[in-house]
């Protein structure tokens, strides 16, 4: 039952901050029995980097998008089109993901 600071976002996201204070648990000097216990909670009202990233995720597959629409006009561009949309494909999984990981530790899944 080690301490440790707390940092949580506006958007619910949070991480383990500093070490603060050691329990009597302790098996060697200088090191935590593993059980984190919050000290205190910073909040910060701003995002985490975590919704950044998946803000730059759709504002990329919005891109993509209007490219392949203004594409599509154009014509004979059939092999870009083609490539555009399997990458599109691809980031949308990986901001899937990125979700997922997001709603985990939102929820205290992910103590890590």
């Amino acid at each position: 039952m080690c301490y440790f600071d707390q940092i949580r976002w506006k958007c619910g996201y949070w991480r383990w901050g500093p070490f603060r204070q050691q329990c009597i648990k302790e098996s060697r000097t200088g090191e935590t029995c593993g059980l984190k216990l919050i000290n205190q909670v910073y909040d910060h009202e701003d995002k985490c980097k975590l919704c950044y990233d998946i803000d730059k995720k759709v504002r990329r597959i919005a891109k993509m998008s209007r490219d392949i629409e203004r594409w599509q006009g154009e014509g004979n561009r059939t092999a870009t089109i083609e490539r555009t949309q399997d990458e599109a494909v691809l980031v949308q999984r990986q901001m899937e993901e990125m979700h997922h990981q997001h709603w985990r530790r939102v929820q205290g899944a992910d103590y890590s």
